[in-house]
């Protein structure tokens, strides 16, 4: 029994996802062609109405909150990590309009109908040598006036489940180079999808760009304006970490399954009982507990504070203190299947590809260790300065 799971509505949600795993885990395989996505996973999801879990139930969702979405996004990446990433952005987004109620009106009834009625959505923020936006680059998308009409011309680089998007949430600067979100339809004339996406992590969610060219726009769609990449406290990007930790879950339970069934003749027992595997097992065993404990302890600090910004360091350490763990899980798994691992036909080759994408979804580790140490080095200093 998973200790995590603390009500019926969860267990009922988990049961539900545990239904749909064996076909996910059979389809990833399929992932590896370039340009894959996981369309049936995503049908198979809408068919249990997930992708309206976190919607508000006047809006016709089941209202759940962050403890059941990380939940159930860590059960299903350890399924399908291209599947939990990819649906995790359109479930997380509505539980920030949820949390934050900052977003404009018509936008948000707009987008929030949207999904009742089945949409899919990402923010595209990433931008072709631009930089992160996370480390402050301001998006070179612009936004701007033509004959009375609003345009917004630009490309988006890592754009998730791209194939699959009804609805997009551009990032642009206008005039100004003031700073605006806004809802563009994926079917709006001048959005086209350019097949960038190579990589061979994470390869299922698809991630390419996405062109707008001189696509007209309506303002009543700004979901935002002048209003910074990270002012406030995300807790529903935990979503990130948990998928990875669901990744390495699988990995963690492929080797168990392994080292509990498989009898070498130079040993003639399961090689769970030789002291060398037990210690890596072990080893593993330590990673994911921490892991957990770390992520749903976070969880819960979250929803029970009052004031969310003051979990930002919290939320950033523990994506980057997860992510780190679940690469460990995953690493020590290999060493007990040892070299059938890198088998194309095993699925272990996938889990270590797809796992070290944690390295490149915000935040990034080089991030979160700077501003922790430069918050450190500032309270030394403003204690000498006082003892002088």
């Amino acid at each position: 029994m998973d200790t995590y799971i603390k009500t019926g509505k969860q267990q009922e949600l988990i049961d539900k996802l545990d239904r749909l795993l064996p076909a996910f885990r059979e389809r990833e395989v399929l992932l590896d062609k370039k340009g894959a996505f996981p369309f049936e996973n995503v049908e198979d999801l809408k068919k249990m109405d997930y992708l309206r879990l976190t919607l508000p139930t006047e809006s016709g969702g089941a209202g759940l909150g962050l403890y059941e979405f990380i939940l159930a996004q860590e059960k299903i990446a350890s399924g399908c990590g291209s599947t939990a990433l990819s649906v995790g952005w359109t479930v997380g987004t509505v539980l920030e309009f949820v949390e934050s109620k900052t977003w404009r009106q018509p936008a948000a009834n707009y987008l929030m109908d949207a999904i009742a009625m089945g949409g899919f959505v990402n923010t595209v923020a990433s931008e072709r040598n631009a930089g992160s936006p996370t480390r402050g680059a301001l998006p070179t998308t612009r936004y701007y006036e033509e004959d009375g009409k609003w345009f917004i011309t630009g490309e988006k680089t890592f754009s998730t489940a791209a194939p699959a998007l009804t609805h997009a949430i551009v990032t642009a600067t206008s005039a100004g180079d003031k700073l605006i979100k806004i809802i563009i339809p994926m079917k709006a004339q001048g959005v086209s999808l350019i097949d960038t996406w190579d990589s061979l992590a994470m390869r299922g969610t698809a991630s390419q760009t996405i062109k707008f060219d001189h696509v007209e726009v309506s303002p009543d769609l700004i979901i935002d304006e002048g209003v910074a990449f990270q002012s406030s406290a995300k807790g529903w990007l935990l979503h990130i970490p948990a998928c990875y930790l669901g990744i390495a879950q699988a990995a963690r339970n492929y080797a168990f399954d392994f080292a509990t069934t498989y009898i070498p003749s130079s040993l003639g027992r399961p090689i769970a009982e030789a002291a060398s595997i037990q210690s890596i097992l072990s080893e593993m065993e330590m990673h994911y507990a921490t892991a957990r404990q770390m992520l749903y302890q976070t969880v819960e600090s979250y929803e029970a504070a009052t004031d969310k910004n003051t979990m930002q360091q919290a939320l950033d350490l523990t994506k980057v203190f997860v992510s780190q763990q679940a690469i460990q899980i995953v690493d020590l798994a290999m060493k007990v299947v040892g070299a059938r691992a890198l088998g194309e036909a095993n699925p272990m080759h996938r889990y270590f590809m797809n796992i070290r994408a944690s390295l490149y979804n915000p935040p990034m580790a080089d991030v979160v260790q700077s501003k922790l140490v430069q918050k450190t080095i500032h309270e030394f200093y403003d204690k000498n300065s006082k003892n002088r």
